[in-house]
């Protein structure tokens, strides 16, 4: 059946994530944010994800004003954010209520899709984010973190993507965050989901293994509504598949997207200046751009890997990437198979590290694989026996219950804490994330704004060109 396809664009957040470490600032997008509203996408992947971070830590921006700025020059196109459900944006489980005023405060900026996912795929980790975003009348995408082992098949996925459906999701994502989908592979996924679900399906699989665009047409052809492409010049490499490309490609088709490649190239030239001037700085590494085939062997996505050899290189043992690599699957094995994206893949990571580096499997266990086995971050894809989890806990038995159940209402406490910088409430959020980093990035800030007295500032009214 013909099915026009709908395109999000990712060049304003997993492009440069994933190419350049997520250090596109808001004054390069600025320019040409009004011709990307022209363009007729689906959505504009804008915020979340690492762009929060790196805005306050590298950039002295205000990832809200960010918010603000992108929606007052793309009026007509709906904006989208990559949000971690229960960590939010941080790296730890948040109390609901904090969770909830995240959500609330994202709508209220400017989001209009919150893309939410858990890294163990434990929809427990979901229903707060996903309640919040349905107060907010926001459309909820929920997201199925992909991955290969022996319990992840398609009916895994497909029940799972019920899950999503029956708890209020608008559409579903596959994520896949190491570029694992085959043509095959993805063709027979989104047949199973679209035969599981009634919502739209979004294809979001990154270059890295250079399969993404094949993989990607076979999943159309299957029924997929959605696809994430980014613009050519943060195309490709770690990053995803060309936008014009899949465009031309479906021109005259029964999935014509019906965007204009004439506009598109607008953006493209736009991009192509930025693209030289990252090369240039360094900041582009080329190697970011090519194939990595170690994924088709390991699993390891391409940033997971770059990781892991700085790890060994600090500890003087560099010439053992390979054995890391062969020990990561026994490691995801022990701890119950979990995906490899942010935070699971950094605890699989570290752990297969250590046990190289000893020279004994699990004889120095980190802080996080521990709380990993323990269940503080979710219930694992598979159960862990109950032989190593006694091995790596001790007499400490796992918990069974959702690990946000345990967490206390923190946004008064937050609130209180961050008062002293605080300048527009959005501030408690920024500070609860980032305890460690947000206090300097706010004093060089309220420094510029002196004289305005805590009051509310429109920064967006502020920074947009006349």
């Amino acid at each position: 059946m013909a099915h026009p396809v709908k395109i999000t664009e990712v060049a304003l957040r997993d492009a440069h994530q994933s190419l350049i470490a997520t250090r596109m600032t808001t004054e390069e997008m600025i320019p040409i944010l009004p011709a990307m509203d022209e363009v007729g996408y689906f959505s504009l992947e804008c915020w979340g994800g690492a762009t929060f971070d790196s805005c306050i830590r590298f950039l002295d921006e205000d990832p809200w004003d960010r918010l603000r700025i992108i929606r007052k020059l793309c009026p007509k196109t709906k904006l989208q954010m990559l949000f971690r459900g229960q960590n939010m944006l941080g790296y730890r489980h948040y109390g609901d209520d904090v969770v909830e005023y995240f959500v609330q405060k994202s709508v209220a900026n400017g989001i209009d899709i919150m893309r939410i996912f858990d890294a163990l795929n434990d929809p427990r980790n979901l229903e707060t984010a996903i309640r919040a975003s349905k107060k907010e009348n926001a459309h909820v995408q929920g997201c199925i973190s992909y991955t290969l082992s022996p319990v992840h098949d398609n009916a895994y996925f497909a029940a799972y993507a019920k899950t999503l459906e029956d708890m209020g999701a608008d559409s579903l994502c596959i994520k896949d965050m190491a570029g694992l989908l085959t043509p095959e592979s993805c063709y027979e996924l989104v047949s199973a989901l679209k035969s599981s679900v009634k919502i739209p399906v979004d294809i979001h699989s990154h270059y890295t293994s250079g399969m993404a665009s094949m993989a990607i047409f076979e999943g159309i052809r299957a029924g997929a509504d959605i696809i994430d492409t980014a613009i050519s010049p943060l195309s490709l490499g770690t990053s995803h598949m060309p936008t014009e490309s899949l465009v031309a490609a479906l021109r005259g088709t029964e999935y014509d997207t019906g965007l204009d490649l004439n506009k598109l190239d607008i953006v493209r030239a736009h991009f192509a200046k930025l693209r030289e001037k990252y090369l240039a700085s360094g900041q582009l590494d080329p190697k970011m751009l090519g194939v990595d085939a170690n994924t088709l062997l390991y699993q390891v996505p391409g940033g997971m890997l770059s990781n892991l050899l700085n790890q060994l290189k600090e500890a003087g043992k560099g010439d053992q990437l390979e054995d890391v690599l062969n020990e990561i699957p026994r490691v995801r094995k022990d701890s119950g198979y979990p995906p490899l994206v942010t935070p699971t893949s950094q605890i699989v990571g570290s752990q297969a590290v250590f046990n190289v580096i000893t020279g004994e499997p699990y004889k120095m266990v980190t802080k996080e694989f521990r709380a990993m086995v323990h269940g503080d971050y979710g219930k694992t894809p598979a159960p862990i026996d109950p032989a190593f989890s006694k091995k790596i806990l001790g007499d400490d038995a796992p918990i069974t219950y959702r690990p946000a159940d345990k967490i206390a209402p923190e946004l008064d406490k937050l609130t209180k804490e961050a008062e002293k910088w605080a300048r527009q409430p959005e501030d408690v959020l920024t500070y609860a994330m980032f305890p460690q980093v947000a206090p300097k990035f706010f004093e060089k800030r309220n420094e510029k704004l002196q004289g305005v007295d805590g009051q509310h500032v429109d920064y967006a009214a502020k920074a947009l060109p006349v």
